[in-house]
């Protein structure tokens, strides 16, 4: 198998524009003529065949077949097959749940990591593709077994980050503050916060950052950087760089 290669994408739609209408350009050239058909786990959201039709309609229209492993009888088999694999948001729970569920942590991580097929996640598909679902903004609407997810990058993802609006009058905890609370806890990994509109390619041992919008790196005992598209990420994909932070 090739090197690891993962499009991980903040939010599916962005304001003014269709379903996934932001990055089709991005996923074309990801995906390539290689892949004909996408494996698409629609597992984190409830109506799972309208979730199915729409990235049906998406991918076809992008000259890519769609498989909903929703469909399959043996969802470890399609796994197995499958040439390229897309994981779409709706709540992370409930998606990391479900993989436990269908045995398709282990499956996935395989054919990723040791098989080398394109891997895309877009928003719960973008947390679950990091070590846990630690930092997602979703609400624990069910349990899964484990926080820890696919772990396909030794970091964090915050999706849809936002930063703080300095004309609201919410007094509520800002995401920042939220990541800095996860950070007092031990031994915890970078988080990168992407915006809406942003998107991180992972090639083997390159990592960058892709898209319209910025992205904001928290790493655990220092203060937030700010970063722009085309930002090279590499070094968050060696784990040794943080063991003494």
């Amino acid at each position: 198998g090739g090197p690891r290669r993962l499009l991980l994408v903040s939010n599916s739609t962005l304001h003014g524009g269709g379903y996934l209408g932001h990055c089709q350009q991005h996923i074309q050239s990801f995906l390539g003529q290689k892949v004909k058909r996408v494996l698409f786990i629609p597992y984190a959201l409830h109506d799972r065949d309208a979730y199915a039709r729409t990235a049906r309609e998406k991918f076809e229209s992008l000259g890519y077949g769609l498989d909903s492993i929703h469909e399959s009888c043996d969802p470890v088999e399609a796994v197995r097959k499958s040439e390229a694999i897309f994981i779409g948001g709706g709540n992370t729970f409930r998606l990391l749940k479900a993989l436990y569920d269908n045995s398709l942590i282990h499956e996935i991580r395989k054919r990723v990591l040791e098989d080398g097929i394109p891997y895309m996640g877009s928003s719960a598909g973008t947390n679950v593709a990091t070590i846990s679902i630690n930092t997602t903004n979703d609400m624990p609407i069910v349990y899964p077994p484990s926080l820890q997810a696919l772990g396909l990058v030794p970091f964090n993802i915050n999706p849809h980050y936002l930063d703080p609006d300095v004309k609201s009058t919410h007094m509520g905890e800002t995401r920042e503050e939220r990541i800095r609370q996860y950070h007092e806890e031990p031994n915890t990994p970078p988080v990168l916060g992407l915006r809406e509109g942003a998107m991180l390619l992972v090639e083997g041992d390159k990592a960058t950052l892709q898209g319209v919008t910025g992205a904001r790196l928290f790493l655990r005992g220092k203060k937030p950087t700010e970063h722009e598209p085309g930002t090279d990420f590499s070094f968050l994909l060696t784990d040794s760089n943080f063991l003494n932070l």
